[in-house]
């Protein structure tokens, strides 16, 4: 505990905290986010699935104090480290493993402190509700409401037009590199078997899951008007605020997962960066540094693809691109912003390439369609974590995303005009678990039941 203290009162001394998963209140050595925290009630019934929920906030943990650690200074970690005998990065790392394995296995050992764990297993959403209250929101999201209606008419008008009469500058291609080809057989083989663990999460071996992100990687078709327009890795520069690096072609990738029925499915996100949002106008509250949009594909346990949903990494533009394997749910009543479904997808053929149409300058996604012809522009698909612990010009890593999982730097003019709604910084670029995605009401991209209660899918 001496250790996990000193680690804590030198990374947010620092300022280095990674606010990805959510720290839980009397239990340093453990973390949680929402799909966790979802498995907390399911996982009294059986000690096997509990000890399992409990080494899995633990793992979540050592991911973040990782990131935490090589991104605090030298000098502080080793003032940090100074009464356990001094440490550099390797062995704070270890000992922060160890200490962990420790605290987590007095932890099963006692009933009561679990029981207390469960009860601890909260996400605060990303909703601030003294905003709401303070702007009136009960009366403002009366004219956000007719904003929202008009806007998603507006999405629907889009995709009903003709991509190429309407297209801005030239159109550009990006297909990811060394992609595979993987029948219907292996990649139900490779779902089946990475259940195999007592909480039947879908964790492929790390072969299988680089395959399955590469499979089911989109091919990107932007159109292009200027350099704003060109996507590439994020870099740290000498600036306060990463910058994109247009002559290194790459594509973000992350594991997560979503529950429906019990089920555990497995989804695969993709996020693609671009420099800025260019203003449209003097007076465009919309435009800013960084831009980007998040692709994910939610599978089925046999491997077919359900739904297709992306939004840009602000939360906003939140979209479903159904399969016949998924069909909405009708929303309740009063609910504007519950699932915009511009688009139905057939279901893939083998010899199909998914393209992700993005308009000029708004990086809007306008369409998605099967096409069976890659690009010579190649991008690489690189772990979304490099960005939680990126390398700096003058040496070491920083975070792309501050302690409260905002990219500083990246806010937008229209978070004075939204703040009534209660999200802190709208438009500003958001890290993973930190994406509230409705002005109306309270969705995040990363709930647990989002799915389960929007659509009945076909699990088959």
């Amino acid at each position: 505990m001496e250790w996990y203290a000193a680690l804590d009162s030198a990374v947010d001394a620092a300022g280095v905290r990674d606010a990805q998963a959510t720290r839980i209140t009397g239990f340093r050595h453990l973390r949680v986010d929402r799909f966790s925290a979802s498995m907390g009630e399911s996982s009294r019934a059986q000690e096997s699935l509990l000890h399992a929920l409990v080494e899995r906030l633990a793992e979540l943990d050592l991911e973040g104090r990782t990131h935490e650690i090589l991104n605090l200074p030298q000098d502080a970690l080793k003032s940090a480290t100074e009464g356990f005998g001094g440490a550099d990065i390797a062995k704070s790392i270890a000992k922060t493993r160890e200490c962990g394995a420790v605290l987590t296995r007095a932890n099963l050992d006692s009933p009561l402190v679990l029981e207390a764990l469960l009860g601890r297993l909260v996400i605060p959403d990303d909703y601030v509700t003294a905003y709401r209250a303070a702007g009136l929101y009960w009366l403002a999201k009366i004219p956000f409401g007719l904003g929202v209606q008009n806007h998603h008419e507006q999405t629907r008008a889009a995709f009903a037009r003709d991509l190429e009469a309407t297209a801005q500058g030239q159109v550009v291609r990006y297909s990811p590199a060394n992609r595979p080809q993987l029948s219907s057989e292996r990649l139900q083989q490779i779902l089946a078997q990475s259940t195999d663990n007592p909480l039947r999460i879908p964790q492929p071996v790390a072969e299988d899951l680089e395959l399955l992100f590469k499979h089911y990687a989109p091919t990107f078709e932007v159109e292009t008007t200027g350099d704003h327009d060109r996507p590439g890795a994020l870099r740290w520069r000498w600036g306060s605020v990463p910058e994109v690096d247009a002559a290194d072609l790459a594509v973000y990738r992350q594991l997560a997962h979503t529950r429906y029925g019990g089920t555990n499915l497995l989804q695969l996100v993709y996020t693609i960066w671009f420099p800025e949002r260019p203003a449209q106008a003097a007076s465009d509250l919309l435009a800013g540094i960084l831009d980007g949009v998040v692709f994910r594909v939610t599978l089925a346990p046999n491997g077919t693809p359900l739904i297709y949903d992306t939004m840009h990494p602000c939360g906003c533009y939140h979209m479903f691109f159904t399969t016949p394997g998924a069909s909405p749910v009708p929303a309740p009543e009063g609910e504007l912003e519950w699932a915009l479904v511009p688009q139905k997808l057939r279901n893939l053929r083998a010899e199909d390439r998914l393209v992700v149409r993005l308009a000029a300058r708004t990086h809007y996604v306008d369409r998605v369609y099967r096409d069976q012809d890659d690009s010579l522009a190649r991008y690489e698909l690189r772990p979304y974590d490099e960005l939680r612990s990126l390398h700096r010009m003058p040496g070491g890593t920083k975070s792309v995303f501050g302690p409260d999982g905002i990219i500083a730097g990246t806010e937008r003019p229209e978070r004075f005009l939204f703040w009534p709604m209660g999200i802190p910084n709208a438009g500003a670029m958001r890290q993973w678990g930190h994406h509230a995605t409705a002005f109306i009401g309270r969705r995040h991209f990363d709930d647990a039941d989002l799915f389960e209660k929007r659509f009945v899918l076909d699990l088959k």
